[in-house]
Formats: C-alpha cells, structure tokens, sequence
C-alpha cells in the first residue's frame, strides 16, 4: 500500500527510513513522517526480528513487506474484535473498535508470553474498507498506542460481515516468542489456556 499526500499508510502510519543498517524497516510518524509523534502514549515494541522491505517493491509505508522472524516459539493469535469481557462489542465506530480489538490481541499476545514486538504477521479484516481509509491517521494514532513503531507484515481484507454482526474490524496475528520468554501469565505453559 502506498502512502497518500498526508504520509499515512496502513494502520502503523510509518514511512520508509534507511534504518536498521539500510534494512528499509519503516518507522513511525515520531521519525518524521506521517501524523502526530512519539509521545508518552506510544508503546515500545522492540523487535529480535528483521523487518525486509527490498528495493523494487513500492516503500512500505506502516508494515513491512516480509519479516524474517528470529528463531523462538511460534504464536498464532485468535481473530479479535472489539468484544469486552461480557461478549458486547464496546464501540460503535471503526477506530473505537479497532483500538479495543488491538488491545485484545495484545492482552492475548502477553498472556502466551509475548510482547508487542514478538508479532510477525498482522491481517486486519474490515466490512468497511471506505471508514478504514478515512479514519486511517486516528486508526494510526490508536495502532501507535498498542504497538508502537512496530510494523509486522501486514494485509487489510474487505469482507462482507463478521461472526459478530456488531463488529466492523477483526484482528489475527502471529507472533514468534524468545524461547526464553513464560509460556503464560505466570511462566506455566498450561497458563491461559481454555
């Protein structure tokens, strides 16, 4: 995806950076680009693995077109909505629930171990592709909040409805863990598992 006049990209709203070494990795809108800046709101996701955007594709602008994933456990993390912890869908607008949805993926994330620069691989799903486009700078703020300058692989999909009808974003990830990490909340591999 290609950035539009404002520098905003998919939902991590980065632009490309030499960083890394001349890796290409993106970075955030506090590097210069994009909208708003690092601030105290911005989560820190430091990374092990090695984001790859190569010469000839089009600038990755708030994700990374191929991460090579350091070596760790793999963690496949459930489609999330913006469902609160009694199955109601706690917001009515696109980045309202985007924000609840990415904290759930979050919340899921730690509880297998993990930390926000683990992920490896985003998709979002929307029924609302038009409202995602739109909201995309407050979508970017939100994603920053959550993830920081952390930009996986990503993909955004249009689909016609979700399980829940309510709900107009879905979030699924994969992260790659250290191995040394805690396998659950309190380090016992069987921690967090239904």
């Amino acid at each position: 995806m290609t950035a539009d006049a404002d520098g905003a990209g998919r939902a991590g709203d980065g632009a490309e950076t030499e960083g890394d070494a001349g890796s290409g990795r993106t970075a955030g809108a506090g590097d210069g680009a994009g909208t708003g800046g690092g601030g105290p709101e911005e989560a820190s996701a430091a990374t092990r693995h090695r984001m790859v955007d190569p010469p000839g594709l089009a600038p990755a602008v708030g994700f990374a077109h191929a991460v090579a994933a350091a070596p760790g456990r793999t963690v496949h993390l459930a489609g999330q909505t913006a469902q609160l912890p009694d199955g109601t869908i706690g917001a009515p607008d696109l980045p309202g629930q985007f924000h609840l949805a990415l904290g759930n993926l979050v919340t899921a994330l730690r509880a297998a171990g993990g930390a926000p620069g683990d992920l490896v691989s985003l998709t979002v799903y929307t029924t609302d592709v038009p409202a995602y486009r739109a909201d995309l700078k407050h979508i970017g703020r939100v994603y920053r909040r959550h993830l920081g300058r952390h930009y996986p692989a990503m993909a955004l999909f249009g689909v016609t409805e979700l399980f829940d009808p309510q709900a107009r974003v879905e979030l699924v990830g994969i992260a790659v863990v250290p191995e040394d990490a805690p396998s659950g909340p309190s380090g016992d591999p069987a921690a967090g598992s239904g």
